[in-house]
């Protein structure tokens, strides 16, 4: 490999000789072979939105030459084109905290081309990285690329996920199973009202997500070092926010406070908390689907989920949950990654948090795994699944609890004798009922309708 010799403050360092960054990257390289792992590449193209956008304020506010403005513009706009050129972002996720080793790597790679379309050299510090820190714009990038990733990932994921859940109960409204809590018969229910509550939680997950948007589009931008926008232009805050939105379309807006942005990540660590939730609801969805679908034979039989793929290398025949079972990893790992950024959240020392590259690796990685995994839930398990009709109706005939449909008319004490002698003599609670009650077997066959169990209340 070829090897060229460029200059920072530190002196003279080698890098390949096509790369587009420089030395300050060269040195992160050095220093931080740890996981082999590059920064997001969503994050590296929100980061990439904010340095045009600086650029464009810089034009706006007379800091830089229109020429030089151009030149930035379009050789973001070259980064953001051609999906080859993110070799050129190899920093390790796991660097110095405040991402000061990706901030400049963003430098360096775009004044190497601005400095190819000027024919002179155009400076990552004072030009490109002008008016802004990595103490801002990293945390700026953050927020950026987590409110992008929800806006055009996940919000549309989790809503197709609710609609086909939606769309299947529609077909399911006359299928009536017997209803467990924990893990024992219970109250018949249709399984559209099993549907509509997990439709129910992911709307809820949705609802809680935008809920937080407006704190992430608040952007630390124009704190610069510490806070008080020290070298900065007093109106770079607010032009910087007006070019991201002309660029990206969404009302990003400076933070009320730059402190609170730059020495925290509270807004990160809620919406965490937000993906953790959207995980526990995904994993209950997909647990209920395991064990609906668990047998076929010696379990509950209950449902049959789509046969993806051999589900043994030495059983012939067996098919698993592949998908719910890869939906549970997913919520998992997100809780993990919860974990991980809440720690990241509590390391604000002072004026700057010191976790941010973790903070934005576990953020996007949760917010990709659960978008992804919603439409494998939608268009891999529930969308396909059939309702095994025998079975269910089999077990709710012998169901000993609908025995609980009697209690307002024989009381508790007579109704738990009934249900324990079904449960004994392997009957039919209908039967039972007719030797131990005065009630006609029209009036129990009316008492004990499953169906009619399933509308609630003592009306009919």
């Amino acid at each position: 490999m070829k090897y060229k010799t460029v200059r920072d403050s530190m002196g003279e360092v080698k890098v390949p000789f096509d790369a587009l960054y420089g030395a300050q990257t060269a040195r992160a390289l050095v220093n931080f072979p740890i996981s082999g792992d590059p920064m997001p590449e969503a994050f590296i193209r929100a980061l990439l939105l904010a340095k045009r956008a600086a650029a464009e304020a810089n034009g706006q506010l007379a800091l830089l030459d229109s020429v030089t403005v151009t030149a930035i513009v379009s050789a973001v706009q070259q980064l953001l084109d051609d999906p080859q050129l993110m070799q050129h972002f190899p920093v390790d996720r796991f660097q110095t905290g405040s991402g000061t080793s990706s901030n400049m790597n963003a430098n360096e790679v775009i004044a190497s081309l601005a400095s190819q379309r000027l024919g002179r050299e155009v400076s990552a510090n004072d030009e490109i990285n002008l008016g802004q820190s990595s103490n801002d714009i990293i945390p700026s990038s953050i927020h950026i690329s987590a409110m992008l990733a929800l806006e055009q990932q996940l919000l549309p994921a989790l809503s197709h996920l609710q609609q086909i859940i939606s769309q299947k109960a529609l077909t399911l409204t006359e299928q009536v199973k017997t209803g467990r809590t924990h893990l024992m018969d219970a109250m018949p229910v249709r399984f559209s009202q099993v549907l509509d509550g997990w439709a129910s939680q992911i709307e809820q997950c949705q609802q809680m997500l935008i809920a937080l948007q407006p704190s992430l589009l608040a952007l630390a931008q124009g704190g610069t070092a510490v806070g008080t926008g020290v070298n900065t232009h007093r109106d770079f805050a607010s032009s910087f926010c007006d070019k991201l939105g002309g660029i990206t379309g969404v009302g990003f807006r400076p933070a009320d406070n730059l402190f609170s942005r730059m020495g925290s990540h509270d807004t990160a660590v809620a919406l965490s908390g937000q993906l953790k939730t959207c995980a526990v609801a995904m994993m209950k969805i997909a647990n209920d689907l395991r064990w609906m679908n668990s047998g076929p034979l010696a379990g509950l039989g209950e449902i049959a989920l789509l046969a993806l793929q051999p589900g043994s290398s030495i059983m012939p025949g067996k098919v698993n949950p592949v998908i719910p079972e890869a939906a549970c990893m997913v919520a998992a790992q997100v809780i993990g990654n919860d974990a991980a950024i809440t720690i990241g959240g509590q390391s604000g020392n002072f004026e700057l948090n010191v976790m941010q590259p973790l903070i934005a690796v576990n953020l996007l990685h949760s917010i990709e795994l659960l978008s992804n995994t919603s439409h494998l839930l939608a268009d891999k398990a529930i969308v396909s699944f059939s309702v095994n009709q025998a079975n269910i109706a089999g077990s709710l005939g012998r169901n000993p609890i609908l025995v609980t449909a009697l209690t307002p008319v024989i009381g508790y004490l007579k109704a738990a004798e009934i249900a324990k002698q079904a449960y004994e003599q392997q009957r039919e609670i209908l039967e039972v009922a007719v030797e131990q009650t005065d009630l006609s077997r029209d009036e129990l066959r009316r008492l004990l309708n499953p169906k009619r169990l399933t509308n609630g209340g003592l009306g009919e």
